[in-house]
């Protein structure tokens, strides 16, 4: 028989409030470099700010329109520089700590290509054909 319920996942702990709610995560945290992140919380901000920054390519670059592979190129570039000026520049975390330049780049990086591809290519051929 268990004596009390563990809210544990993958390492994880899960603060409760009152109610027995999971408490909402704190908003403020986002912007503040004082703030402690752990892998899992910091990768998974990068690759949602990754997937917003792919759809709002995705659409802006359908409606213009644009077309070629340099504006896949450019989508890459600002998606990233976005993401390395989040991770370096705001939060000032030291990138060793969570596996390198190349782990938090590569954070979202596949599934924002691929909403990126499929906002731009949707919008392109609703609107303009």
């Amino acid at each position: 028989m268990k004596e009390g319920k563990s809210v544990k996942s993958n390492g994880q702990q899960h603060h409760h409030d009152q109610n027995g709610h999971l408490s909402p995560f704190k908003f403020a945290k986002l912007l503040d470099p004082e703030a402690s992140w752990d892998k899992d919380q910091l990768g998974d901000v990068l690759h949602w700010i990754r997937q917003a920054v792919a759809l709002v390519c995705g659409l802006l670059w359908g409606s213009i329109p644009l077309v070629g592979g340099i504006w896949i190129i450019l989508f890459l570039l600002i998606s990233s520089g976005i993401i390395y000026g989040y991770y370096a520049i705001i939060l000032k975390i030291d990138e060793e700590d969570f596996g390198g330049h190349g782990a938090l780049l590569q954070e979202g990086l596949f599934a924002s290509i691929t909403l990126f591809l499929l906002a731009w290519i949707l919008v392109y051929s609703l609107v303009h054909f």
